[in-house]
C-alpha cells in the first residue's frame, strides 16, 4: 500500500488517501486540544497509544456485530480504514453526569443517572459542536429517520459493549461520543474510540484516566493513556 496526498487534518488525526481502492490511511497525532481549540498542547506518544487503543476496540466491537471502517493497523501511528461518507452528527452517550452535562444541568459530577442519556450535536469545530435535536438533523439533511434510527441503536449497542468491556478491566465508561459515515450503502461506525472522546473512571480510586487530565491540569496525563492502552491489550 502506497499513501498518497493528506485528504484531511483534525485536531488528533490526518488522513491520507493510499493506492488502494476505497482505503484510506488514519494518522494518529500527539497534538491535543480543549475547550473548541482554545487549549492546545502535546500529549507525548498519545497518537501511539490511540492508534493501539481503538485497534483493539474496532476488533472488539466487530466481534459484537458493530460494522466500523476498521480494517487494520498499520504501525505504531498508522490505522488503515475504509473510505466513509462522514455524517455531519456526533452520538453523545452519557451514563453518569460529568463534564459539560454537569455544568450545563448544575448536576454533581459523578451523579448516578436514572438512566443512559444519548445526545447528538451538529459535528462543527467553528461553531462548537452544537447539541441538536432530531428535528435538527431532519431540517438540516443531515440524516434521513432510518440513518438516526440506525445510529442510535448502535450506539447503545456500543455503550453494553464497551462498558462491559471496560469493567472487565477495572474502568467505569462515563461517557463517550460516537461518528458514523456512508459506506456503499451502510451505516458504519467511524472516527475512533480512545481516551480523546470518552471519560473512563479508575473502579477502585475514581482517577480519571482520559482527556480530563489535559483539559483539567491534572498531570500524569501520559502514565494514564498508556494505563489504558496497557489495560485494553491485557
Amino acid at each position: 500500500m502506497k499513501i498518497m496526498e493528506m485528504k484531511y487534518e483534525g485536531k488528533a488525526k490526518k488522513i491520507f488517501s493510499t493506492d488502494v481502492d476505497d482505503c484510506s490511511v488514519m494518522y494518529f497525532k500527539d497534538d491535543a486540544t480543549a475547550f473548541d481549540g482554545k487549549k492546545k498542547g502535546t500529549i507525548e506518544e498519545k497518537g501511539v497509544f490511540n492508534n493501539k487503543i481503538a485497534s483493539e476496540i474496532f476488533k472488539y466491537l466487530e466481534a459484537g456485530g458493530i460494522k466500523t471502517h476498521f480494517i487494520e493497523r498499520l504501525s505504531d501511528r498508522e490505522m488503515a480504514v475504509k473510505e466513509l461518507e462522514i455524517i455531519m452528527v456526533e452520538v453523545i452517550v452519557r451514563n453518569v453526569a460529568a463534564g459539560s452535562f454537569s455544568k450545563r444541568m448544575g448536576i454533581e459530577e459523578g451523579t448516578a443517572l436514572k438512566q443512559t442519556i444519548v445526545e447528538l450535536s451538529y459535528k462543527s469545530d467553528p461553531l462548537g459542536d452544537p447539541m441538536i435535536n432530531d428535528d435538527y438533523v431532519f431540517a438540516l439533511g443531515l440524516a434521513t429517520p432510518e440513518e438516526l434510527t440506525f445510529m442510535k441503536e448502535e450506539t447503545l449497542k456500543v455503550n453494553k459493549l464497551m462498558s462491559d468491556f471496560f469493567d472487565a478491566r477495572g474502568i467505569f465508561l462515563v461517557d463517550f461520543k460516537l461518528e458514523f459515515g456512508r459506506h456503499k450503502g451502510e451505516i458504519l461506525l467511524g472516527d475512533e474510540f480512545t481516551p480523546d472522546g470518552c471519560r473512563l473512571w479508575d473502579k477502585k480510586t475514581g482517577e480519571k484516566l482520559d482527556k480530563d487530565r489535559f483539559r483539567r491540569d491534572l498531570g500524569n496525563i501520559e502514565e494514564s493513556y498508556r494505563d489504558v492502552m496497557n489495560r485494553v491489550l491485557e
